[in-house]
């Protein structure tokens, strides 16, 4: 079986390229689909074993990053996503995807799927668009399905609000123990696993979100979301420093997030 993708496009998403190739890197078949498409049934969800929500400007970050098009996606395809998920098929949103991904409400997310929000990603405290590199820890706790066996990676960051915040910091307790909280950003000096939750230091972490967090998953482990871009580094070649550690060509560090994936459907469906 050869899992088949719905990598969403237009109203702005401008790396759904990248994403593509990420997925076929990893052994799947990636389609470009008009958000459109979906929502007026032209191509029907259900047809695809993973959904991707790509990074971008979608409607020029108009209201706040994603927020437009997380209104899109969660009125007009409301149905087709709850049952997508549902049914036991991944989603993932990258940047402005993840920010579309909380602001729709299926990030964090509860278990009706009722899409209702309680995070958001907020300006970033430097007060600027940020794009650097940053090193990711993997929580090894949670039962993410896109972040299996995985510890540490480095990938670029490439936004303007990537705070993640909440209204009720008591959902950070609820989601920690839930195995919610997937990702951190993480001093790459320090030994591993990193136990702090203290905000660390601009700019190892390049927005100041609350408790580090660079990426988070729904109760299901199946619908997940970062900030960073780990498609930006599917091969060693693109990584910020490969030819001063002499690092033979290869797969990126990036690249294992999309291979557990398609992993997961190739073993279950």
């Amino acid at each position: 079986m050869i899992p088949k993708v719905a990598v969403l496009s237009g109203f702005g998403i401008n790396c759904e390229m990248e994403t593509i190739a990420v997925f076929e890197m990893a052994g799947a078949k990636a389609d470009k689909i008009h958000v459109n498409k979906l929502v007026s049934r032209d191509i029907n969800l259900e047809d695809y074993d993973i959904m991707a929500v790509p990074g971008g400007f979608s409607f020029g970050d108009h209201l706040g990053s994603g927020r437009l098009m997380g209104n899109r996606l969660r009125f007009g395809l409301r149905e087709q996503v709850r049952n997508f998920v549902k049914s036991g098929k991944p989603v993932i949103g990258i940047c402005n995807g993840f920010q579309v991904l909380v602001k729709m409400g299926l990030l964090p997310g509860d278990d009706d799927i009722s899409f209702t929000q309680t995070a958001s990603l907020a300006l970033n405290d430097s007060g600027h668009y940020e794009n650097r590199w940053v090193t990711l820890e993997f929580n090894s706790k949670s039962h993410c399905i896109w972040t299996k066996g995985m510890t540490r990676i480095r990938v670029p960051v490439r936004h303007g609000e990537g705070k993640f915040v909440t209204t009720d910091k008591k959902l950070l307790d609820a989601w920690s123990e839930a195995g919610q909280l997937v990702v951190k950003y993480v001093d790459p000096s320090s030994k591993y696993p990193s136990s702090s939750d203290k905000v660390l230091p601009y700019p190892i972490s390049p927005n100041q979100s609350w408790r580090n967090i660079a990426g988070v998953c729904d109760p299901s482990g199946l619908v997940f979301g970062l900030m960073p871009h780990p498609e930006a580094n599917h091969s060693t070649w693109l990584g910020a420093t490969w030819t001063r550690e002499n690092i033979e060509h290869g797969e990126g560090e990036g690249l294992q997030i999309f291979k557990n994936a398609v992993n997961y459907v190739t073993e279950n469906f």
